[in-house]
Parts: C-alpha cells; sequence; structure tokens
C-alpha cells in the first residue's frame, strides 16, 4: 500500500506520547516490506484555513509547532488525493483529531482529517465523505469543524464491550454510501493500549468493513494515523488495518 511519510515525522517535536522516540519507528519497521513511501509536502495556509480560524494558526506558530504541524496536515492532503486512486494510509503526526477551529487539545495542532477533506471538497474532487473514527478518544475537534459541513458524516464508537463495539462499527459502515471515507486510525483502544478493549485482528475487520463499504459505493477510502501509545503493539495493529484495506 502506498504511505504517505516524511522523515520529519521521526523528529521529537514535544514531551507528549505522541511525539515519544520510537512511536514511528514501531510501525516503519512492521510495514516497511508490503509498503511503497512518498514524501508530503507541507499544506498551503490556504488549506489550513478551510478548518481553522487565524488566530489559532497564529498560536501554533508562536509555540514554534507549525512546520510540523503543517507537514502532518499536508500529508493528510496527499493521502486523501493518493486515496481517489487506490487506498493509502497517512503515516503522520502530530495527531489531528481533537483539533478544533480554534483551539486544540490532546497532543493536537491541526485537525488533519478535516483539512484533507474541506480540501477535496473544496476542489470538487469529492461531494460526500464518511469518518470512522475509532481512536479510544472521542474526536471532538473533528466533530466542531466538520459537524455543520453536511456533505460529510462522522461515527466515534463508543462501546467499552468489544463484541458490541464491533458490531456497531459493522452495522454503521454496512449502510455508508459516500465518495470518500476517512479512517482516524487510534489505536489506543488496543488491549495492551490504553483503551484496553480491541484485539489487533479488530482493526483488520475495520479496514475490510470500510474497504466493502467503498467498493458498494464505488467510493474511495484512506486512514490517517491518530493515537496508540505502546510501541509494542502499535505497529502490528497498523499493519493488521492495511491488510484488511487491501484484503
Amino acid at each position: 500500500m502506498n504511505v504517505v511519510f516524511h522523515q520529519d515525522f521521526y523528529d521529537v517535536y514535544v514531551s507528549d506520547p505522541a511525539a515519544e522516540p520510537g512511536r514511528m519507528e514501531a510501525i516503519v519497521e512492521a510495514i516497511r516490506e508490503d509498503s511503497t513511501f512518498i514524501s508530503p509536502d507541507q499544506a498551503d495556509l490556504a488549506d489550513i484555513l478551510l478548518a481553522h480560524d487565524k488566530d489559532h494558526v497564529e498560536s501554533v506558530k508562536k509555540y514554534g509547532l507549525y512546520p510540523i504541524a503543517a507537514l502532518a496536515a499536508g500529508g493528510a492532503i496527499k493521502t486523501a488525493e493518493l486515496a481517489l486512486k487506490e487506498p493509502c494510509f497517512g503515516l503522520i503526526r502530530p495527531p489531528g483529531h481533537h483539533a478544533s477551529a480554534g483551539s486544540a487539545w490532546g497532543f493536537c495542532y491541526f485537525n488533519n482529517m478535516a483539512i484533507a477533506l474541506l480540501s477535496l471538497h473544496h476542489r470538487k474532487m469529492i461531494k460526500s465523505a464518511f469518518v470512522l473514527d475509532f481512536d479510544m478518544h472521542y474526536g471532538d475537534g473533528t466533530v466542531n469543524i466538520l459537524e455543520n459541513h453536511s456533505f460529510v458524516n462522522i461515527y466515534n464508537p463508543e462501546s467499552r464491550f468489544r463484541d458490541r463495539y464491533m458490531k456497531d462499527v459493522r452495522e454503521k459502515m454496512e449502510r455508508v454510501s459516500v465518495d470518500m471515507i476517512g479512517i482516524s486510525a487510534g489505536f489506543d483502544n488496543h488491549s495492551e493500549d490504553w483503551g484496553g478493549v480491541l484485539l489487533t485482528e479488530d482493526f483488520f475487520d475495520m479496514g475490510v468493513m470500510v474497504k466493502k463499504a467503498a467498493e458498494r459505493s464505488g467510493g474511495h477510502y484512506f486512514a490517517l494515523l491518530e493515537g496508540g501509545y505502546n510501541h509494542k503493539v502499535i505497529g502490528k495493529n497498523a499493519q493488521a488495518l492495511i491488510t484488511g484495506m487491501e484484503k
């Protein structure tokens, strides 16, 4: 699978779990053999401003985080563009789903998913979209930015029981029919990570569900890295999702 990645994503830009050394390396090592790595550029300011107000952008600049945050946003756009031809995984950081239009928290600065979908929609490359956010934390920033855009719907599964969780996702994906499905891929709900709910095979299964939904509706799909903090399992979880997306 095509994987959007930049060497700068190895950089430890702040002291939080999403930026820890070894995290990106663990994923690269797990997926290297079957991946084609494609390097992105920073997102244009105009694309970032589709999702965020100018004051928020200035605050990110003030803390010296604009270059890496804009590179992650650019990686998200690149991932979504490539997905118009074939599925793609955005191995990017900082994550984005807690970044709202005018604020951010939870290790996020710019909302990568919102920027990518708004950029494609603004350029009339997609008419409809759906976001499956299976990170253990609710993607409040994505909802804040996109909830008033009628072209996109967002689903954050919330059950703390594995069987019910997977049943809910399956039922939801069976009803999805859009041009583009974006997966906010947070692996922190794994049984050996913070959430303690899902197994590695569940990420594979969700990848398959998204693929089937896209094929049924004649659409496209991609995934962007969000959370996931146990370096011992995050690589195999990302690999499982990618394999499911290709199955």
